[in-house]
């Protein structure tokens, strides 16, 4: 958590202004406080200080579960991990308890990285794909085709739970957005990846674009106090519904540790 849809939630509002908050294009960096140094992945403090400033922002987008935001002349990679957020407000604001980093702006206002756990973390690069790059497909790619997908499930023999949740498999995917997933395909998190049929593969791809794209129509979803604002977590089939009926069957929802991952599905219609 943040997962696809509340990342690209985030990404949305940056580019455009949303959820309270003015967009980033246009705006020039002044300067920059680094509130804990080790929120820092690439380069190191003194780098890092000396390049952002002067520089102006012209896109930011999302690849995976990354905050991209494209520069002049460099590209700031932001990741969220456990419980990190941004938000855009006048620099006079007072600083939370967990900001981690403020980017000022020439106008006034201020971009701030707010990370609780401090696992979030923030690269400044001249070529992203060096992060990116070891990124697999994104799910809602159009190209991205059924065949393909069948094909890179077939080559691997994993468990399906936590090969979805490999980000060089597929990017963006998480414990919320891919129990969502599975259920929809009627698929167990156990099921092995080399085992499932062309049409299962289809369904289960057709699954997850159904899942994110719902998620990022509520802005993502909103169970803790990490992420504001989204309300998907009014829709779950069976995340965090343990021992509640399955909406299809009837029958009580399961939890089961996967790769030390809780995982909630139907036994009925999701039996391996």
């Amino acid at each position: 958590m943040p997962e696809l849809p509340e990342v690209e939630t985030i990404a949305r509002s940056l580019q455009q202004g949303g959820r309270g908050q003015g967009a980033l294009p246009g705006r020039v960096i002044r300067s920059v406080r680094l509130f804990w140094e080790r929120t820092l992945a690439e380069p190191g403090k003194e780098e890092f200080m000396k390049h952002l400033p002067g520089q102006r922002v012209i896109e930011v987008t999302r690849r995976g579960k990354f905050i991209v935001i494209r520069l002049e002349r460099d590209w700031l990679l932001i990741h969220l991990r456990m419980s990190g957020d941004l938000r855009v407000e006048a620099v006079a604001s007072k600083p939370q308890p967990h900001d981690r980093m403020l980017i000022l702006f020439e106008d006034g206002a201020g971009l701030f990285f707010n990370d609780t756990r401090k696992f979030g973390r923030v690269w400044l690069l001249t070529d992203p794909q060096s992060i990116l790059g070891k990124l697999g497909p994104e799910p809602l790619d159009e190209a991205f085709t059924a065949r393909e997908f069948h094909t890179r499930l077939a080559a691997r023999k994993r468990q399906l739970k936590p090969l979805l949740l490999d980000q060089t498999f597929l990017a963006g995917l998480g414990n919320i957005y891919t129990d969502e997933a599975l259920f929809l395909a009627h698929l167990h998190p156990l099921a092995s990846s080399n085992a499932l049929s062309q049409g299962q593969a289809s369904r289960l791809l057709g699954s997850i674009r159904e899942v994110l794209n719902e998620g990022i129509l509520h802005n993502g979803a909103s169970i803790d106090w990490v992420y504001r604002g989204g309300d998907f977590q009014n829709h779950f089939h069976v995340y965090q519904r343990t021992g509640e009926p399955c909406p299809v069957c009837g029958k009580p929802i399961e939890r089961i540790l996967v790769g030390q991952r809780s995982s909630h599905f139907c036994p009925v219609c999701q039996s391996v």
